[in-house]
């Protein structure tokens, strides 16, 4: 019985990290919940939502800007 039961433990030892390595580097599945759940987390950026942002920071400049020069205005 010792041999038998040491081969069916070195069977198991080597087959599990195989296994698991070979399921985690399927295309399939990386492309169905790594890359879905990228898209989820981070959209893809569209076009208005840039803009937005972008004059969105504009105004905050020109905000910084004026209120530096009421503040040094008033200094002088």
């Amino acid at each position: 019985m010792g041999v038998k039961l040491e081969v069916f433990r070195m069977t198991i030892y080597l087959t599990f990290p195989v296994a698991m390595f070979w399921i985690a580097n399927q295309a399939g599945w990386f492309e169905d919940y790594v890359v879905q759940r990228k898209r989820e987390l981070w959209p893809p950026e569209n076009e208005d939502k840039r803009q937005e942002l972008e004059e969105f920071k504009e105004r905050i400049r020109k905000q910084r800007e004026e209120k530096l020069l009421r503040a040094a205005q008033q200094r002088s």
